[in-house]
């Protein structure tokens, strides 16, 4: 299955190292002939960082997309009433937004395009970078995979030595992953 006419909601969390490694892949989608409406986080959308300034990082996503991002609530609500996404996809997800979906907590755009699109039992693709995946949020990745229409871009430790806890998707395997959910399954190995 390709991307071709899918309409992707790609919702960007304030993982903020990892912008660089997000950029290729909106383009990607793009090239593949996928429709793409960028959703950010409150972080990602609002705080100047050591990488980017938010209005910088702003505008090369909504320049690439030729769409401008959904910011609130409000904007985000549509998507589950109005069907409007195939697929939403989260990259990347961070620890922060993996504890909100996996108890059920909706204060974000963000948040509200997963939970949206959720209830029209769509599929919803998880690519993380939290640096607690294996602390804290090892039970919300564990209640995440075990949840119907969740599926989840292969993952691994990112810095074993320096940051233990810490888990990153491979952005790269963002597409197949994609293609994947599509058609129900779970990309393998899941685990990198």
């Amino acid at each position: 299955m390709d991307v071709k006419a899918i309409k992707i909601g790609f919702c960007i969390c304030g993982s903020f190292c990892t912008f660089d490694e997000i950029i290729p892949q909106v383009k990607k989608l793009l090239a593949q002939g996928a429709e793409v409406t960028p959703i950010f986080s409150n972080p990602a959308y609002s705080w100047d960082t050591r990488f980017y300034s938010a209005k910088e990082f702003r505008s090369i996503i909504e320049g690439i997309t030729g769409r401008k991002v959904i910011k609130s609530l409000v904007e985000a609500e549509p998507i589950g009433p109005e069907k409007l996404m195939d697929i939403v996809v989260v990259a990347p997800c961070t620890g922060n937004t993996l504890a909100k979906l996996a108890n059920g907590i909706t204060d974000s755009a963000v948040t509200m395009a997963c939970k949206a699109h959720l209830r029209n039992q769509g599929p919803l693709v998880l690519a993380i970078a939290t640096n607690d995946g294996l602390g804290a949020n090892a039970q919300n990745i564990g209640r995440l995979l075990n949840m119907k229409n969740v599926y989840f871009t292969p993952f691994g430790q990112d810095s074993p030595k320096n940051k233990t806890n810490s888990l990153v998707a491979n952005f790269d395997l963002l597409l197949p992953t994609i293609e994947e959910a599509l058609k129900g399954k779970q990309i393998q190995p899941l685990l990198l």
